[in-house]
């Protein structure tokens, strides 16, 4: 039977993995062991079987210094602004003014960065009642990381996180799938 399929598969240094080049690990060592191709004839860099079977498209952060650059950021933030379910959110709020440049300079592009300040954002516009981000209510909130203790820093899996001055660090709120602060609550009491 053949079947063509196609994969998306997400990762950091895929290459320094060792996963395309068969590698194996020693549970003696705890190490990866990257043995070089049978068939390598010259610097044993030769493709493996399952090397072949792949298509690198390596995906560096956005930049922000020429036009076609600035606009594949918008159009991003566009993308992650449609998946966004604040109430009183304008339909630019991540795309206007100095909103796009503001969250590059805050995640240097990095979109895992930027995934994590938008998630904590919208906690907090909830939170607050806001509904909306704003450069103000970003402003107030650190990018922290520490919630990912398995990544590798060594692998690049944790980016450099720009400082922001007056963050305050993140707060975890109350659940917002039911509103407990609302007129049901008070007559419970």
């Amino acid at each position: 039977m053949s079947m063509h399929v196609t994969l998306v598969l997400i990762g950091v240094d895929i290459p320094g993995s060792g996963l395309l080049r068969e590698g194996r690990h020693d549970p003696a060592t705890g190490q990866w062991h990257l043995p070089a191709s049978r068939h390598a004839k010259i610097h044993a860099l030769e493709a493996t079987q399952t090397e072949r079977r792949f298509d690198l498209v390596e995906l560096d952060r956005f930049r922000y210094d020429t036009a076609p650059q600035i606009a594949a950021w918008l159009q991003h933030l566009r993308g992650v602004q449609a998946g966004l379910r604040l109430l009183d959110a304008p339909e630019d709020m991540l795309t206007a003014g100095t909103m796009p440049k503001y969250l590059f300079q805050r995640t240097n592009g990095v979109v895992g960065l930027l995934e994590r300040l938008i998630e904590d954002g919208c906690r907090e516009a909830i939170d607050t009642g806001q509904e909306r981000l704003t450069e103000g209510l970003l402003e107030d909130l650190s990018i922290d990381l520490s919630h990912a203790p398995h990544r590798d820093p060594a692998a690049g899996e944790i980016p450099d996180v720009p400082t922001n001055r007056t963050a305050r660090g993140t707060r975890r709120g109350r659940n917002t799938v039911f509103d407990d602060h609302g007129p049901a609550a008070e007559s419970a009491s």
